[in-house]
């Protein structure tokens, strides 16, 4: 073989060879990246569909809210006719947004009511969790470990009880200190403390008779329901205090609720994981 022909025809594209064998098993791996997106894509729909439907079980929503572009009725085992949760006021039955409302028209009262005491930084007022909450600070209302409350407090408990007696909204009262222990001759420990303040301003609006004993509650919480550090005298002074809460009836009845359909919703969220 004449090797000057051999070599006129050596080709210098061999390259693409490697080139496409790259593209290819690039393609294959973004592939399996997309597959994978979509799997847990799916699962978190799952997820989130058997979460929605624990809840909805409470009768809490009335669409999924977990998932974009979903309603009720998209959802496998889910009750379209499900309603939001609402809100029981005596007899009637209110939507949250309406007691919000409610709440707020009481809170932005109360601080004008109360506006020189507000100023004093010996009540505050703001919405809580549960519902308006109206807070008592020991510097106002309290000596240092006495759960009796000083008679110049008593023409600020009465403005407030007149201010709640108007709703038939519940009132739950509750004591608060701060972390250090104590032990006197009324009481021996912060739970007792905090019980008793709470249960002594119960006593006093039951007194006023404006407000009616069904509706009212009291607990003690000591100090682990701090609303500052402990790790200062400012924080301290802020945790000691007696909060009534003002709160709405929730019209769910829990038990009237199968537990089966709970446990069904958890075992599809744990199956999941």
């Amino acid at each position: 073989m004449n090797p000057r022909v051999n070599r006129s025809r050596v080709t210098h594209d061999r390259w693409l060879v490697s080139y496409a064998d790259f593209i290819t098993l690039l393609f294959a791996f973004f592939v399996v990246l997309y597959a994978f997106a979509k799997a847990d894509q799916k699962k978190q729909m799952e997820v989130s569909a058997s979460i929605d439907s624990g809840f909805r079980s409470l009768g809490i929503f009335a669409q999924i809210q977990g998932l974009p572009g979903k309603s009720a009725k998209d959802a496998p085992g889910l009750d379209a006719s499900a309603s939001p949760i609402s809100v029981r006021m005596g007899e009637d039955v209110l939507s949250a947004a309406r007691i919000k409302d409610n709440l707020d028209e009481m809170r932005r009262e109360l601080e004008r009511t109360l506006s020189t005491q507000v100023a004093r930084h010996t009540v505050s007022i703001q919405m809580g969790r549960d519902g308006l909450v109206i807070s008592l600070r020991e510097a106002g209302f309290f000596d240092s470990g006495s759960a009796t409350p000083r008679p110049e407090t008593l023409d600020t408990l009465r403005k407030i009880a007149a201010s709640i007696g108007q709703t038939a909204y519940d009132v739950r009262i509750e004591g608060h200190t701060d972390n250090v222990p104590m032990h006197n001759e009324a009481f021996d420990s912060n739970w007792e403390l905090s019980s008793a303040r709470a249960t002594r301003i119960a006593r006093l609006l039951l007194d006023l008779h404006a407000i009616s004993p069904e509706r009212l509650s009291a607990a003690g919480y000591a100090e682990y329901h701090p609303v500052a550090s402990n790790q200062t005298e400012a924080g301290r002074a802020e945790n000691r205090r007696v909060d009534l809460v003002i709160l709405p009836r929730s019209s769910v009845d829990f038990a009237a609720i199968e537990p089966s359909n709970n446990k069904n919703a958890w075992a599809r969220i744990t199956d999941d994981k």
